[in-house]
């Protein structure tokens, strides 16, 4: 056997690496092993046309960026933040830092300010790449707290005479790669740190090697089959460890390619034209398929909405015998034609070619996966965070039970308190977090145990079930997490608020319920001419003011964290009436319960 190439228990045949490797390493190795193979793909908006890079063309840009790198005198270890859309230029900033032994820091692109500028000044940033004049507006208006950056690279030109460390990425470039020195940097080593929620709404920097990235996908790849004719479609934010691992890093191990999706709102035709094998996705991408699914079948007849219901539960019927939770049927004999007069025409708005799909980040509806896996496409849930690099457990396709987030993957070791509360070991778990050693000693022990702040129940086929939080901590439908009670306390710092409960678990955004304080509300109201009654006509207009009013509350929180919907509740939550403790916390499922109704309207029609 090859000595660069691994096989997997199914024979599937990948890069080689030992615990010493770094993900740059990988990278030169692919871009050897499969040099005129396709690598990336893309959209490009001058030419309007699809344009590809195979394995030595992204080598070769590597490269040069890696030289850039040196000749801006950054030294290993050093920090490099990209703030880009997913893109070739993403993966060439990062595997050019990699290359020079660089640290890399991903940013949301459309984070607040604020954020990005205490992501960087918290990890003393020195470059960042930029896209343009939008991204450089937005964080001109933190410049002071910009002190730490020596060099901003823009991939679109930006007239900014005032700015010198500006300067434009086709122009900083050198024109050849120079000679290559080999970094000083191990497998073990920081490779990135990854801003996540903390619980004082002040992101908390993840500490993550190269090992540990690794690692994680080849437990990816010890589970799933990945071929070098395989086809990603990328559209999660690379700022987020799931993409970047499950797809980007796992795609340059395997050799597949990846195509990178023109934006969300395009997404439905990407599918369509780039016709994907293999998909990860957070649930909301599921969610927004299937409404649209749904949206058609009301314009059916009832004849075709009882033939798609009758073939997703046939669909669904064989996937449970498959998996040995149900008998055989004698209607599974009508699947073939089904699967072609129902089925087939469904996912192809996917383009027709997936093997299966992953869902991570949040938790998926069982009525979505159903009827995807009832059309006959496997839809494999599972369950990580970012200081697990970030796969802790998944759905196998031969072993595949969609209430659970699966069994733990190969490599990790899973265990259970006397809370219920889930614990992860692995060399996947992170170093820590950067500069924070409370933080980390609080979910790291001395010996490697995560505390991942889920309660579970693992049945005993090893699938692990989540059935709750040990942390008030909400995780929204794109899998971004949000701490309710410190966005509650920001948003009671004003004193129209008297109580206020944030609500958005696996929603596509956030909402929440709040008692008014009686005589703020009479004053603010008469001040900017609402009706106080919150009733009527005026209604709409009053929780929009809400709503501005809370946003100003928390704006030190994520940008993702944003209040969109409020309900205002006619009583104040008391002992008497149960919706608080005696040591006055809110009994959140009580309080839901009560305002079911309100919630649902806050949501009604959106499905993203």
């Amino acid at each position: 056997m090859d000595p660069n190439i691994l096989q997997n228990r199914r024979g599937t045949r990948y890069l080689m690496f030992d615990d010493a490797a770094t993900i740059a390493d990988i990278f030169a190795l692919r871009c050897r092993t499969s040099p005129n193979a396709p690598a990336y793909r893309e959209f490009d908006s001058a030419s309007k046309e699809w344009t590809g890079v195979d394995w030595r063309d992204v080598g070769d840009r590597v490269a040069r960026m890696r030289e850039g790198f040196r000749r801006e005198g950054l030294q290993p270890g050093d920090r490099v933040a990209v703030m880009l859309k997913n893109s070739i230029n993403w993966v060439v900033a990062d595997q050019g830092a990699f290359a020079q032994g660089l640290v890399t820091v991903p940013i949301f692109v459309d984070d607040r300010p604020e954020n990005v500028a205490f992501i960087l000044e918290n990890a003393d940033v020195k470059l960042i790449v930029i896209d343009g004049e939008e991204h450089w507006k937005r964080l001109k208006t933190v410049h002071a707290q910009l002190g730490t950056l020596q060099c901003i690279l823009t991939v679109k030109p930006v007239n900014d005479a005032d700015e010198p460390r500006l300067k434009l990425l086709a122009e900083w470039l050198p024109t050849e790669p120079g000679s290559f020195e080999r970094p000083s940097v191990k497998g073990n080593d920081l490779a990135t740190i990854v801003y996540t929620s903390g619980t004082t709404g002040k992101p908390k920097g993840v500490m993550l090697s190269h090992r540990n990235i690794l690692s994680n996908v080849q437990s990816g790849l010890a589970v799933y089959d990945v071929f070098a004719e395989d086809i990603f479609l990328s559209f999660l934010p690379l700022s987020h460890m799931f993409e970047r691992t499950a797809d980007y890093y796992l795609n340059v191990v395997s050799g597949a390619s990846m195509v990178f999706c023109r934006s969300i709102p395009q997404l439905a035709e990407d599918f369509r034209i780039v016709q994907p094998t293999i998909i990860f996705s957070v649930p909301r991408i599921y969610e927004r398929f299937l409404a649209a699914i749904n949206e058609q079948l009301k314009k059916s007849s009832p004849t075709k909405r009882k033939l798609f219901d009758f073939a997703v539960d046939v669909g669904w019927s064989r996937f449970e015998y498959q998996n040995g939770r149900g008998p055989w049927k004698p209607t599974f004999l009508l699947w073939p034609a089904l699967k072609t007069l129902v089925a087939d025409k469904l996912l192809a708005r996917l383009g027709g070619k997936l093997r299966f799909a992953v869902a991570g980040g949040a938790a998926l509806s069982p009525s979505v996966s159903k009827v995807f896996v009832g059309l006959g496409l496997q839809i494999c849930q599972g369950y990580g965070m970012t200081e697990a690099s970030p796969l802790l457990a998944v759905n196998l396709l031969d072993k595949n039970e969609p209430s659970s987030v699966g069994p733990a993957v190969p490599g990790v070791e899973i265990r259970v308190d006397e809370n219920n509360v889930l614990h992860a070991r692995g060399p996947n778990v992170m170093m820590g977090y950067w500069r924070n050693p409370d933080a980390t000693r609080a979910v790291l022990s001395e010996d490697g145990w995560l505390n991942t702040g889920d309660q579970v129940r693992i049945d005993e086929q090893g699938f692990i079930h989540i059935t709750g939080r040990i942390k008030e901590i909400i995780v929204l439908g794109n899998g971004e997490k949000v701490p309710p009670v410190d966005m509650e306390m920001a948003v009671q710092m004003d004193p129209l608020f008297e109580q206020v409960l944030v609500y958005g678990e696996a929603k596509p955004y956030l909402s929440a319920i709040v008692v008014l304080n009686d005589d703020e509300w009479g004053r603010v109201a008469a001040e900017t001419k609402l009706d106080p009654r919150l009733d009527g006509e005026g209604k709409e207009k009053a929780e929009k003011f809400l709503v501005q009013r809370i946003g100003k509350q928390i704006k030190n929180f994520p940008g993702y964290a944003l209040i969109r919907k409020v309900a205002v509740a006619r009583e104040k939550w008391t002992i008497d009436n149960g919706m608080i403790t005696p040591t006055l916390k809110l009994k959140r499922n009580v309080i839901l319960q009560k305002y079911a109704s309100a919630i649902d309207d806050m949501y009604k029609g959106h499905v993203l």
